[in-house]
């Protein structure tokens, strides 16, 4: 995660989730309808689960819900934009994971 954080985004630090839009860049024009990829870490996600004491499987599953929500145009800049990724970021966990926090 950090050689590709380093890459991608010349930043000097591992990473717990990254997205490469498709919409974008060289490859944009492979599929209309390919939103991208999404990289997590999940060795990062361990040690997240671990912190907020909850288990892997909805750490990996809201990482997942991050990157894909960064692929669909949010973003996490601002104080205002990161609490509307925080809220929508939520609401999708509590789909899969009723009990979350």
């Amino acid at each position: 995660m950090k050689s590709l954080n380093r890459k991608y985004r010349g930043r000097e630090e591992s990473t717990d989730v990254l997205a490469f839009p498709m919409q974008e860049g060289e490859f944009s024009g492979i599929h209309p309808s390919l939103l991208g990829d999404v990289v997590v870490s999940v060795e990062r996600a361990g040690e997240q689960a671990k912190e907020f004491k909850h288990e892997l499987e909805e750490e990996l599953c809201l990482l997942t819900i991050h990157g894909i929500l960064h692929l669909l145009g949010y973003d996490d800049l601002t104080p205002k934009d990161k609490k509307r990724m925080q809220v929508r970021e939520k609401e999708i966990l509590k789909t899969v994971f009723p009990d979350s926090n």
